[in-house]
């Protein structure tokens, strides 16, 4: 297939596209193809007017009436109630507050203390092996914290780990290195069946595919929010809590945000009702006003119509990578092959190409980004490229993998 078939193609497969004219609402250079989407977003339109008023006019002349007057106080739960159906969740269950790390730790710790109230030799956790690095922190400290014991494992060994000691397993939806998704209901199934609790890591599957959260049991989920949701650096994090357990929720950070009335200032601790519970402290404003503003973009959007293209823009981006990018043998002698699973039922919103020799990957991904094309690379020698949906275009695909066959073919 030459150049100009998958040339044509792309410009064919854009105008068909049904999310296509999302790319409007995103601030894009026409000379870069971005696909690091998966470690940060692009910026929305909205965002920027939002921040200007927030600081301007609530912050600037309201001040400290803004609490009330500009729904400050509130904002957690309301950007919770945004987040809430791209992860299937009902109401009520999501609260966006802190961080990733900081929201693994309040729900490992909250479903170890729900497991061992039921059975108290309940002191193992189940972390995946190839967890992303601060998940595998924070369940060690978890389990000194709670006297457990940590034991790491690869997703398809959980079912024949779980068993009767354990209290709960740690899992990513999607593995950040290689893309690969983990089948969520079987294995939160697995856990249920042993008596144990499901804690999922959405980091890199929010905004990109259905999770579903409510129809399959989900105990606790934990994502972060300038991935695939475009919330900004440092956009805070959400925090999943089912509404069944929402009062057994103890959590290990109980602040005086999450109290049942706040004001009080009373010294002892009462928690406030539902997903409330899981805040800490005085919520970080800038940056949630932000995220509210990114996650507009998301109104009249199916995140079933997101994961058709994601799988769409994936596919072809194999099928141009198999066409442009040489072997190996001629040019620079490096070769990659994809290590994201081919199955649509086991991809995430990513590709990850294993460069040979993999110490290539690094010079490879910064002369890609010196013409253009924005990826990432994770060691081992992995090329890691994020495909949003909402902004990425066909004919940024079939760009990326041309641009990344020059590079490795050695064309100057």
């Amino acid at each position: 297939m030459s150049d100009s078939t998958l040339g044509a193609e792309g410009l064919q497969r854009d105008a068909a596209d049904p999310l296509a004219h999302l790319r409007e609402l995103f601030v894009l250079d026409p000379g870069t193809v971005y696909l690091d989407g998966n470690s940060l977003g692009a910026l929305p339109k909205a965002v920027e007017g939002r921040l200007a008023d927030v600081v301007s006019r609530e912050w600037g002349q309201l001040r400290i009436r803004s609490w009330e007057e500009s729904g400050w106080w509130t904002m957690p739960e309301r950007v919770g109630e945004r987040v809430a159906p791209l992860i299937g969740a009902g109401p009520g269950q999501v609260v966006v507050s802190d961080s990733t790390s900081v929201n693994i730790l309040k729900a490992l710790i909250g479903a170890v203390r729900i497991a061992r109230r039921d059975d108290p030799a309940r002191g193992e956790l189940l972390v995946d092996e190839a967890t992303f690095p601060t998940d595998g922190y924070i369940a060690e400290s978890a389990a000194r914290l709670t006297g457990c014991t940590v034991r790491a494992l690869a997703p398809e060994q959980v079912p024949g780990a779980v068993g009767p000691r354990t209290a709960a397993v740690l899992l990513n939806h999607v593995d950040y290195r290689t893309g690969a998704l983990r089948d969520l209901p079987a294995l939160t199934a697995a856990a249920h069946d042993a008596g144990a609790l499901a804690v999922w890591d959405l980091c890199h599957s929010a905004g990109a595919l259905p999770v579903e959260a409510d129809a399959h049991g989900v105990d606790f989920a934990v994502g972060c929010t300038y991935k695939f949701l475009n919330g900004g650096p440092g956009a805070p994090a959400f925090l999943y809590v089912r509404s069944g357990l929402q009062e057994r929720f103890d959590s290990p950070l109980p602040g005086w945000n999450s109290h049942a009335d706040p004001f009080a200032m009373t010294p002892d601790y009462r928690p406030a009702a539902g997903a409330a519970r899981g805040r800490v402290g005085t919520p970080d404003i800038l940056s949630m006003a932000a995220l509210e503003a990114a996650l507009a973009v998301w109104e009249g959007v199916r995140i079933e119509d997101v994961r058709a293209k994601s799988l769409a823009l994936t596919d072809f981006f194999l099928r141009c990578v198999a066409v442009y990018v040489p072997d190996g043998s001629a040019g620079t002698g490096v070769a990659v092959r994809s290590v994201t699973p081919a199955e649509h039922a086991r991809r995430g919103s990513q590709i990850a190409l294993l460069c040979d020799p993999a110490e290539q990957a690094e010079p490879v991904m910064k002369e890609l980004i010196a013409r253009g094309v924005v990826g990432d690379f994770r060691r081992p020698g992995v090329l890691r490229f994020g495909f949003t949906p909402l902004y990425t275009s066909f004919q940024d695909v079939e760009r990326a993998a041309r641009v990344l066959g020059e590079v490795i073919g050695g064309a100057r």
